[in-house]
């Protein structure tokens, strides 16, 4: 079976631990898109990993972690991450392939990245490491894939062209310093010898593997709220980051999916600016944040913290097309005397079900309330879903039907032991019948090949 792990919020919803529980049960992780903005933190016998590009199931033996196309690779930072798991004992020679279609970032993105972010009107809340930039390189079809920057000759004709180009922009624009040709060529091509024996055509990788029944989980980063279509716009990445993103992330078909699974708070956070509408007050925000561990685990930025919002969680689900949602960090709200459910905004007067194209009308919200009883009981050591506090129990079924989708996996602290199941997670077993491989392309009589139809 192959699996789609998808956030259904704004990111940092627990993605990392949750692909770590089920990474035993496939052969291959594939991120399929995003940059190194983003970070998955797995626990395992109580060290700490935190992954920024590799996918994060590389921590279970025997796997491979394939960084797809539709990622951009900050050449100098994989090799520090690189070199980071391999000193803490993870093999990471053979299990890291990378997209010889992925693009790179360079050090241009990154100080365009900054200076734009600093010249706008109102802020987005960037990362600063050039995820952006290096999409509208993309774009705009000036980009340098990871096939240039292992090719020397086309990698310097490129840059060159490139560096002349971004020079003026940051000098005339932004009034900032020029980069060095030449130290940028020493250097990336140094990189790109190093990250030379990763490189793959992922496409043919994962089809060739698909034909041989390995199964693939597909973990994006971020959430589908910064989806950079169908997220609070302008306050999104620049990346599709719902399960959509797979197929031109990845290089598979639509056929090649077999279940998606997204993964939710028992409450709502997101880092940087734009709307929130079930925000904390500032003494909730401080007590939820402390015990949640609320802070970005690539920039350490405090994320910012509200109730759940089932009108955001229902169109993510439907977005996505998920079968059934894991939900993480039931534990933090362990104390609590009463909670609130988001299950509509009002805005002047007029309730809202769905959450508006127009973010700018999303900001003037205000959030329509259920309040529930809490279970003030401690979940953390709970192995089954019958062993939760009733009102526990409760929470969950009607976030499910809020959503309207089943719950199927349930996670109740940062430990790897601490998650269960539920009746749901059926959906996700693999079935006696192993999923049809897709067939070889037929070969052509000679004298055919290639000609037009």
């Amino acid at each position: 079976m192959n699996l789609v792990v998808v956030g259904i919020q704004w990111g940092d919803e627990g993605k990392g631990k949750i692909i770590d529980v089920l990474a035993d049960r496939v052969d291959i992780l594939v991120r399929y898109q995003g940059g190194n903005n983003a970070g998955h933190t797995v626990v395992a016998n109580g060290r700490e990993f935190v992954f920024h590009l590799i996918p994060s199931g590389l921590l279970h033996r025997g796997k491979i972690g394939l960084i797809g196309n539709g990622v951009v690779v900050d050449p100098e930072a994989l090799l520090k991450e690189m070199a980071q798991l391999r000193a803490r004992g993870v093999n990471v020679r053979r299990a890291v392939k990378i997209s010889d279609q992925a693009h790179v970032i360079m050090p241009y993105h990154k100080r365009l990245d900054l200076a734009e972010e600093g010249s706008r009107p109102g802020r987005i809340g960037t990362t600063g490491r050039g995820i952006g930039p290096c999409y509208v390189d993309k774009a705009a079809r000036s980009g340098i894939r990871i096939a240039e920057l292992c090719h020397p000759e086309r990698f310097a004709e490129k840059l060159r062209r490139n560096v002349k180009d971004k020079n003026r922009l940051l000098q005339v624009l932004y009034r900032e310093q020029p980069f060095d040709y030449q130290d940028l060529l020493t250097r990336y091509r140094a990189y790109g010898k190093q990250l030379a024996p990763h490189v793959v055509n992922s496409a043919r990788f994962l089809f060739e593997a698909m034909a041989k029944g390995r199964r693939i989980l597909f973990e994006g980063a971020q959430g589908t709220m910064l989806d950079v279509d169908f997220g609070t716009y302008p306050y999104v990445t620049s990346s599709n980051a719902s399960a959509g993103g797979v197929c031109t992330g990845a290089g598979v078909p639509p056929t090649a999916v077999d279940r998606i699974l997204g993964v939710v708070k028992a409450y709502t956070t997101r880092v940087g600016e734009g709307p929130l509408p079930t925000e904390f007050p500032p003494a909730l925000m401080a007590r939820i944040r402390r015990k949640g561990q609320e802070f970005g685990a690539t920039t350490g930025r405090p994320r910012r913290c509200g109730w759940f919002d089932a009108v955001v969680a229902r169109q993510a689900v439907r977005l996505n097309g998920c079968h059934a949602v894991a939900v993480t960090k039931l534990d933090v709200l362990d104390d609590m005397p009463e909670i609130k459910i988001c299950v509509a905004y009002r805005w002047k007067g007029t309730r809202l079900t769905e959450v508006p194209a127009d973010t700018g009308l999303l900001l003037e919200c205000q959030p329509v309330y259920e309040t529930v009883p809490g279970w003030r009981s401690d979940t953390g050591e709970v192995g089954r879903f019958e062993d939760l506090p009733a009102a526990a129990r409760r929470y969950l079924r009607r976030l499910a039907h809020l959503m309207g989708v089943p719950i199927c996996l349930v996670s109740t602290g940062l430990q790897r032991e601490q998650a269960f199941t539920t009746d749901h997670w059926d959906l996700f077993r693999e079935g006696r019948e192993r999923r049809r491989r897709p067939r070889a392309a037929p070969r052509l009589p000679a004298g055919r090949r290639g000609a037009s139809a």
